[in-house]
């Protein structure tokens, strides 16, 4: 599972040949984890308030044709 972004609380990864919708994962440090759909930015799976993935978020919505990209790449 490529780790795309790290941020000091949690880490932004996609992991290879995985389901769809097309999505990411933001990994806690405290072992929490979160499924963020790409197109929308909504939590679609895990119990992480927005307010504490806010920079990821932010940055992900920066990057979203970046991490479809990367998604898409990793699922061949």
């Amino acid at each position: 599972m490529p780790v795309i972004k790290r941020f000091p609380q949690y880490r932004l990864v996609i992991n290879e040949r995985d389901h769809n919708p097309p999505h990411f994962h933001v990994r806690m440090n405290d072992g929490r984890e979160v499924s963020v759909k790409i197109d929308g930015m909504e939590i679609i799976h895990g119990r992480v308030a927005a307010r504490e993935i806010a920079d990821a978020l932010k940055w992900a919505r920066e990057n979203r044709l970046f991490l479809m990209e990367k998604f898409e790449e990793l699922q061949q």
